[in-house]
């Protein structure tokens, strides 16, 4: 149907498809809920079918609530750990840095004081960072689960189907989100 169709059927009473997102037709989404027990810091696992992992931040997390201001983003994990300094190549990945499950990815400082880790939440080879998040942090909170990434994780082709577990699906999820709500409201 072209553009103007969709707007006469729509005109009409017709109700056109609802067309899903690019995520939303090639990747499945994982959540981790509390990542290191800190309560609400969630991250999301976007992974594609040919076992590629993007993590982002889950739509619950702080620091896509209450309008926090990212001041500064940073890779450099520790003295001798930069995962900017991450140098992939071949065919092989030869090079890329190898996480665990906990492994820190950034860390994310907020103009309130606040600072928040994004930990890699899956094991295997860092693919690469996204360096555009460090010259426009908001990118991070405006489109955190396309643009906004924190990284690309390939995990092993033997643990690929065991990534996802220990990790929700999106219904579990958000049932989770649910409770917490829930409980707030109980508490207030």
């Amino acid at each position: 149907m072209e553009e103007a169709e969709l707007t006469m059927a729509a005109d009409a009473g017709g109700v056109s498809p609802a067309v899903p997102s690019l995520v939303d037709r090639y990747f499945t989404r994982w959540y981790k809920a509390d990542v290191k027990g800190k309560p609400g810091e969630d991250h999301c696992i976007l992974q594609h079918s040919n076992r590629i992992c993007v993590i982002t931040l889950a739509e619950s997390h702080p620091l896509l609530q209450n309008g926090k201001t990212i001041k500064s983003i940073n890779y450099q994990i520790s003295a001798n750990c930069s995962r900017l300094q991450n140098k992939v190549s071949g065919k092989f990945k030869r090079g890329a840095q190898f996480l665990t499950e906990l492994a820190p990815l950034c860390r994310i400082s907020c103009s309130d004081g606040e600072e928040y880790t994004v930990s890699s939440c899956v094991r295997g080879r860092l693919m690469e960072v996204n360096e555009n998040i460090l010259d426009k942090p908001s990118i991070l909170q405006e489109k955190p689960s396309t643009e906004g990434y924190i990284a690309v994780v390939l995990p092993k082709f033997e643990e690929s189907k065991s990534i996802t577990e220990g990790l929700l699906t999106q219904k579990e999820y958000e049932e989770i989100v649910m409770k917490r709500i829930n409980n707030k409201s109980e508490t207030s």
